[in-house]
């Protein structure tokens, strides 16, 4: 049975390798440029930079007015659009309205000039020099996120002179919708692409695009755990192979020993990385994603348009705030004014204003959920971490009697990411194995950079010399009119006939 057992974990091994091992090369490769390179995307601090500041002076319509129109309403913001208040709405399916707060006119749609003027703004260059390319109505290699496809068609315009600056504004809403280069779209097409399998023919059909990333990694950790049983099983500590050159302890010369070395190495590593990297897809919905949806309903209340009956000129709003996001803390109505240097305040129609909440306030607001501990955050730290920098600090740590943690943005009353028991092992499995995100490797870079890129590179070997062995193993079967050869176990004493001698 054990030999037979071998037999079959080499058989499969082999032409699982054969089949998957250029796709893994293509992994490791992509993803240390993804250390490095993003995928294009909006960057909110350059959309608040460069977007109008609000004329709150021109404000004439109260957001209450708005709730006989939009009833289903789920948020609104308030922002300008070409020296002009605008009410954005979102409802349901991700889709928007826009409102001028001077009339209450519905916008109809974003004229081209008023496009290139946006997109101009916002990539800092000047809107004669760019070249229009029309409306965009499908899904391109960079407009594929779902979140967006209800805001298309979009203008796109391009400066070919500016690093082939490429900039999307969407007809519906007049937000910018995309940003890219030359050098990012360069990144992308080494980097997230090939190591997501973002290939716009694939990834507009989510559904499809999903199942074969989760089969092509299932498939895949197959594959390596087959080859760590068999690398292990084929390697002698006591040496007990013979060759020319005397004793070994692989039975194997040319490309297969440094495959089997490499495996030996970093087997571990392959296999806990494609396993981690199915796990990001969190197949069958297995583990909660983002913030729980009960703490954030507990902590907001009921959101409803019908609750901001006041107008915005008549809160404290500084001077050059871009954005005004209306939202509700424990059922009463705020305003949350954003500003491009990072800042914002919480202002409430009494007239107070104040950067974040305190502790107690959030406690107050969640008193009908039993606490066990409430904190605050100044620092990443295990389940609270981003290599980028992105999620706010400080942060508030609640974490209730039954065991889960919501980490809270003081300074806007959102939940950012919760924790409980299957979220908590998602956290370890897919970014603790994929990407080493451990809050003291970050402190201590280049460390974390030195070593993800040793162990992608001592995987690119492992799966490149695979791919060669593959290769020459696909041309003598082609040459020889077979499809397969098996091979037989190895002995203390000789090499498997499938597995040449050393000598």
């Amino acid at each position: 049975m054990n030999t037979k057992l071998r037999r079959w974990a080499i058989l499969w091994h082999r032409w699982m390798g054969v089949a998957l091992c250029i796709l893994f090369a293509m992994w490791f490769v992509s993803g240390i440029v993804m250390m490095y390179a993003d995928y294009p995307r909006v960057d909110r601090q350059r959309l608040l930079e460069t977007a109008q500041a609000v004329p709150v002076e021109s404000v004439r319509v109260q957001p209450v007015s708005l709730a006989a129109s939009f009833p289903e309403a789920q948020s609104l913001k308030l922002s300008a659009l070409e020296g002009r208040p605008v009410y954005r709405v979102a409802i349901p399916q991700r889709k928007q309205a826009v409102v001028f707060a001077d009339t209450g006119e519905k916008l109809a749609h974003v004229s081209a000039s008023t496009a290139r003027a946006i997109a101009a703004r916002y990539a800092k260059l000047r809107p004669e020099e760019a070249e229009d390319h029309g409306l965009l109505e499908e899904e391109d290699q960079w407009t594929l996120n779902k979140a967006v496809r209800p805001l298309r068609p979009f203008h796109k315009f391009y400066w070919p002179a500016e690093g082939g600056t490429e900039v999307y504004v969407s007809q519906v809403s007049g937000e910018v919708m995309q940003y890219t280069t030359r050098n990012l779209r360069l990144g992308a097409y080494f980097g997230a692409i090939p190591h997501w399998l973002y290939f716009a023919p694939l990834r507009k059909d989510t559904g499809t695009w999903r199942s074969l990333v989760i089969a092509l990694s299932a498939a895949g950790t197959i594959a390596t755990l087959l080859g760590l049983y068999v690398g292990l099983f084929m390697y002698s500590p006591s040496k007990r192979y013979r060759a020319r050159t005397g004793a070994t302890s692989i039975p194997y010369s040319g490309m297969k020993r440094w495959h089997t070395t490499a495996g030996l190495l970093f087997g571990l590593f392959t296999f806990t990385w494609i396993l981690s990297g199915m796990a990001s897809m969190n197949p069958g919905q297995w583990s909660p994603e983002g913030p729980a949806p009960h703490i954030s309903q507990t902590l907001a209340g009921r959101w409803t348009l019908a609750a901001f009956e006041f107008l915005p000129s008549s809160l404290p709003i500084p001077a050059g705030t871009k954005e005004i996001e209306f939202k509700m803390l424990a059922g009463q109505p705020f305003a949350l004014a954003h500003h491009h240097q990072n800042r914002s305040l919480l202002l409430r129609p009494t007239g107070e204003a104040k950067e974040q909440l305190t502790d107690q306030e959030i406690a107050a607001a969640l008193q009908t959920v039993p606490l066990r501990e409430i904190r605050r955050v100044f620092e990443y730290e295990s389940y609270y971490v981003d290599r980028h920098g992105r999620k706010p600090l400080p942060a508030v740590a609640v974490t209730t009697a039954e065991g889960e943690t919501h980490y809270i943005d003081p300074k806007s009353a959102t939940v950012v990411t919760s924790y409980e028991t299957r979220s908590r092992w998602n956290r370890w499995l897919y970014h603790g194995l994929h990407s080493f995100d451990l809050p003291w490797l970050y402190q201590r870079r280049p460390l974390w950079d030195i070593l993800v890129i040793a162990l992608c590179l001592g995987g690119t070997a492992l799966s490149a010399s695979g791919v060669w062995i593959g290769w020459q193993r696909l041309r003598r079967a082609t040459r020889a009119g077979v499809s397969s050869r098996r091979e037989k176990p190895q002995t203390s004493a000789a090499v498997a006939d499938s597995a040449p001698a050393v000598h």
